[in-house]
C-alpha cells in the first residue's frame, strides 16, 4: 500500500513537461473551456443551455484570440531584440 501511496504522490510532486511546439499549445483548448465554464456558471444570473453555450464559446474564443495576439506580439518583441 505505501508504495501506491509513493506513485500517486510522485505524480503530483513531479511536473508534467508540456513542450512549446505547436501540438502542444492544444493543451490551451480544454484550459480555457474550463475557465469559461466555471466563470460563466458563477457570473450568469439565470442560466439557461442555449445561452450558457453561446457565452462560453464567445468568452473561449476571446481568450484564445487573446492569446494568440499576445503570443505574437510577444514574438515580434524578441525578434527585433535578437536582430
Amino acid at each position: 500500500m505505501p508504495l501506491m501511496l509513493f506513485s500517486i504522490m510522485a505524480n503530483f510532486i513531479a511536473p508534467e513537461n508540456i513542450g512549446t511546439d505547436p501540438k502542444s499549445m492544444l493543451w490551451l483548448l480544454p484550459l480555457t473551456a474550463a475557465i469559461a465554464i466555471v466563470y460563466k456558471a458563477t457570473k450568469m444570473p439565470k442560466i439557461t443551455a442555449g445561452s450558457f453555450i453561446k457565452e462560453v464559446a464567445i468568452l473561449s474564443g476571446s481568450i484564445i484570440i487573446f492569446i494568440i495576439i499576445i503570443a505574437l506580439a510577444l514574438f515580434g518583441l524578441a525578434w527585433m531584440i535578437t536582430e
